[in-house]
C-alpha cells in the first residue's frame, strides 16, 4: 500500500471524490436548465424522468471517486500514472458532454462526444482492472449508464433535429 496513513488515505479519498464532484458542478453550470429543456423535448418511451439524473449522478460520482482513490491508495501516481491519466481525461470528457448537450445543444456533436467518453470510460476500467478489481467493477454503473445514455442521446437528437441540430 503506497498511502499507509489514515490521514494520507483520508485526505487523498477527499482529493478524488473532490475531483469527481468538480466534474459534476461543471456540468451543473451547463445544466442549470437541462430539466425543463428536458422535459419540453419529444422522448421516446423508455427515456427515464428528469429528477431521476440528479440521484443517478450522484452516486456514480461517489463510485468513480471512490475507484480512483482506490487506485492511488495502493499504487500512487507513479504506479498507476496511466490508469489515473485515463481516469482524468474521462472526467474532463464528463464535463464536455453537458455543456455540447444542454448549453450548446449540438445533438450530433454530443453524440460523437459521448462515444468518447464511453471509450476513456472502457479503457478506464481496463486499467484500473490490472490494478484493482474492485476498483475497475465500482466503474461498472457508470459505463452501464453512460451506454444507455449514448442510446439516449441519439434517441433524442433524432426526435429533435431542430432543438439539437
Amino acid at each position: 500500500m503506497k498511502h499507509t496513513s489514515l490521514r494520507a488515505q483520508a485526505l487523498g479519498l477527499a482529493g478524488w471524490l473532490a475531483g469527481s464532484f468538480v466534474t459534476a458542478a461543471i456540468g451543473g453550470l451547463a445544466s442549470v436548465r437541462a430539466a425543463v429543456f428536458y422535459n419540453e423535448i419529444i422522448q421516446p418511451p423508455w427515456a427515464p424522468p428528469a429528477w431521476l439524473f440528479g440521484p443517478v449522478w450522484t452516486i456514480l460520482y461517489i463510485l468513480m471517486g471512490t475507484a480512483a482513490w482506490l487506485i492511488w491508495r495502493k499504487h500512487g501516481f507513479r504506479g498507476a500514472a496511466t490508469a489515473l491519466t485515463l481516469f482524468v481525461a474521462q472526467l474532463c470528457a464528463n464535463a464536455l458532454w453537458t455543456w455540447l448537450f444542454f448549453a450548446w445543444r449540438q445533438g450530433p456533436l454530443a453524440l460523437a462526444e459521448i462515444i468518447v467518453l464511453w471509450l476513456l470510460i472502457a479503457a478506464t476500467i481496463g486499467a484500473f482492472w490490472r490494478l484493482d478489481r474492485i476498483a475497475a467493477l465500482l466503474l461498472a454503473p457508470y459505463f452501464a449508464w453512460v451506454t444507455f445514455a449514448t442510446a439516449l442521446n441519439y434517441a433524442l437528437w433524432r426526435l429533435n433535429p431542430a432543438l439539437l441540430g
